[in-house]
């Protein structure tokens, strides 16, 4: 059997407050606005979704634009050299992280890399005419009586030789007389001015002459 509306039922509505309205509407919004994100949702594809967040992560993960770095030359100079000529670097050392460097058309002659740098006077020997290297070897300055071998080695050098000679630590201690007579033969200015752990480089030819506009020789 129905039942016959309560006579007092309307007058529950005629009582909401307009904030109880207010709350209800919100209500019926806030499920009206979840069911379209849930359609949305549903709709989009998930592939689409992984693709944003990769494209989003992947500019995070772009590095940041530089300025290109200058191309290196033989020797780490900054221009290249002319045509028809030869690249060299000849640093001194000294210390425990500073060795001596000898470097020859891009060729690593003496240096920690290779192992062959040694206290006192280093020096290698070039062949002028084909560029290749014929020796190089150490001397120390500092302890035992190494003038005699250092001369012998210098006459060793075949002519049309270039050579270089750089100072690791110190290269006069023990240098004798004899010896600086004959770098002074093959051109050095210099050779007598080298005190204790002075810096010192040269570069110097047997039968050839260098241009005359070349750096020779330096100290410090």
């Amino acid at each position: 059997a129905s039942m016959a509306p309560m006579p007092w039922a309307p007058t529950v509505v005629s009582c909401l407050s307009a904030g109880t309205l207010k709350a209800v509407f919100f209500f019926f919004a806030s499920i009206c606005a979840w069911y379209s994100g849930y359609l949305l949702a549903e709709l989009i594809p998930e592939v689409s979704l992984s693709s944003a967040v990769y494209s989003i992560r992947s500019i995070g993960e772009r590095p940041l634009l530089k300025a290109p770095t200058p191309k290196r030359q033989k020797c780490d100079h900054w221009t290249p050299c002319p045509l028809n000529t030869y690249a060299y670097r000849l640093l001194s050392g000294g210390g425990r992280h500073k060795y001596a460097k000898i470097c020859f058309e891009d060729e690593l002659l003496i240096g920690e890399k290779i192992g062959n740098v040694g206290r006192g006077i280093n020096i290698a020997i070039v062949n002028y005419m084909t560029g290749k290297v014929i020796a190089t070897q150490y001397f120390d300055m500092f302890e035992g009586d190494n003038s005699g071998r250092m001369i012998d080695f210098i006459q060793s050098a075949p002519p049309k030789s270039l050579l270089f000679m750089v100072t690791h630590d110190d290269g006069a201690s023990r240098l004798k007389e004899d010896a600086r007579k004959v770098i002074e033969a093959l051109g050095s200015k210099q050779i007598r001015n080298i005190k204790f752990r002075s810096s010192w480089v040269f570069l110097t030819a047997k039968g050839i002459k260098l241009p005359e506009e070349i750096q020779r020789e330096n100290v410090s």
